[in-house]
């Protein structure tokens, strides 16, 4: 896909993107929260820092995984982890893995209980840890990404900056980056394309997510990944935006009727480990691991990948939903002529320039230098 070259800047008047979000004053209600956490960590029990082997025990870990009740965790991360890496370090490893939004830990605070070793191994959705680093969720804006191989590229292009971003500011070794079937809108009623959601009420999941449903005249609606068909149901949103697949897994095609193919976002997700816990693991255990975790994410991006398209087709009921799925039987809204210079135009007038006054000079630079050029896309910042 070849773009010609567009510049972005900050709109006349748009403050000073240096005031990023990372106020005192956020961290500091921040820190004043995070006993209580910690003791909430404490209690659950399940993501103390990594067990020490004595002699010939095994090195036993603690994995926090993915969203619970999807294919990604229920197919891939849970065998990986209770199965295979078993199998792969000769029984030296074993783990046992949880799923971050069951363990009653805050997913956007999962970086800083990383950096901590309260959480020695875990996933972090880029979507929701990036309220307070911006910077993070460059890879997943959404409208940026609009089909999968536009989401390899960029993800390929950006991979180096982000573990090193991860290293230095939250003491964390990136270890994957998972991607998630392409999140597209459901709704209750029909709509004409992303033009047609306004004035409605959206679930987004992330600050660019709503903000895109804000530059739409869309009204957004913050909420969990687990609260989604509650909302729903209750009257509480009239559209939902997530995954194909995951969507039709949670039951959102039997309480919508309308859904869109237009990938809005893909929710990535990074796996990564303390960097102390990471370092107290043998070397070559860590090889195994990094081997094993290596494949894991080869099989998460196929399935997203895959499941994509076998999530529309189950949610719309089409004879290519594979066994396991709930067929449904949505309408699918087809893509006008102009979808694609729309989803364009939104990306380089509000998602871009919002993202960047959020962000700050530092994140104009990581653009252009990382995935911009790909797109054809300058940020400015003054």
């Amino acid at each position: 896909m070849v773009y010609q070259s567009t510049s972005v800047s900050l709109p006349a008047g748009a403050a000073d993107p240096r005031r990023r979000v990372r106020e005192p004053a956020r961290m500091s209600r921040h820190v004043a929260t995070f006993c209580m956490r910690l003791w909430l960590a404490f209690c659950v029990g399940c993501f103390l820092p990594v067990a020490g082997a004595a002699g010939d025990e095994p090195i036993r870990l603690k994995i926090l995984g993915g969203l619970a009740g999807v294919s990604q965790y229920e197919r891939l991360e849970k065998p990986f982890w209770e199965q295979r890496i078993e199998q792969l370090s000769g029984g030296r490893v074993q783990a046992e893995i949880h799923a971050f939004d069951r363990s009653g830990l805050p997913g956007q605070e999962m970086l800083q209980l990383m950096r901590l070793g309260v959480v020695p191994f875990g996933t972090a959705l880029l979507a929701l840890v990036s309220a307070d680093e911006p910077e993070l969720n460059l890879v997943d804006l959404p409208a940026l990404n609009p089909d999968m191989p536009a989401l390899r590229a960029t993800v390929a292009a950006y991979r180096g900056h982000l573990a090193a971003l991860l290293e230095q500011k939250f003491h964390i070794k990136l270890l994957a980056i998972y991607a998630y079937p392409a999140q597209v809108v459901f709704c209750k009623t029909g709509f004409d394309g992303l033009r047609g959601l306004a004035g409605r009420r959206v679930r987004t999941s992330s600050v660019g997510q709503s903000e895109l449903m804000s530059a739409l005249g869309a009204i957004p609606v913050l909420t969990p990944f687990s609260d989604i068909v509650p909302s729903v149901r209750a009257g509480m949103v009239d559209c939902a935006i997530t995954g194909t697949m995951s969507g039709n897994e949670i039951g959102l095609s039997g309480v919508t009727a309308y859904i869109s193919p237009i990938a809005i976002s893909w929710g990535l997700s990074i796996f990564g480990a303390n960097l102390s816990a990471w370092e107290a693991i043998p070397a070559d255990l860590r090889a195994v691991i990094q081997r094993g975790v290596a494949e894991l994410e080869r099989q998460v991006w196929d399935a997203a990948d895959r499941e994509t398209a076998e999530g529309l087709a189950c949610d719309t009921g089409s004879e290519a939903c594979g066994p396991g799925h709930k067929p449904g039987a949505m309408t699918l809204v087809q893509p006008s002529a102009r979808a694609e210079a729309e989803r364009r135009a939104l990306l380089v007038n509000a998602v871009l320039p919002n993202w960047l006054q959020r962000c700050g000079p530092d994140c104009a630079a990581a653009w252009n230098e990382t995935v911009g050029p790909g797109f054809g896309i300058v940020l400015r910042a003054p």
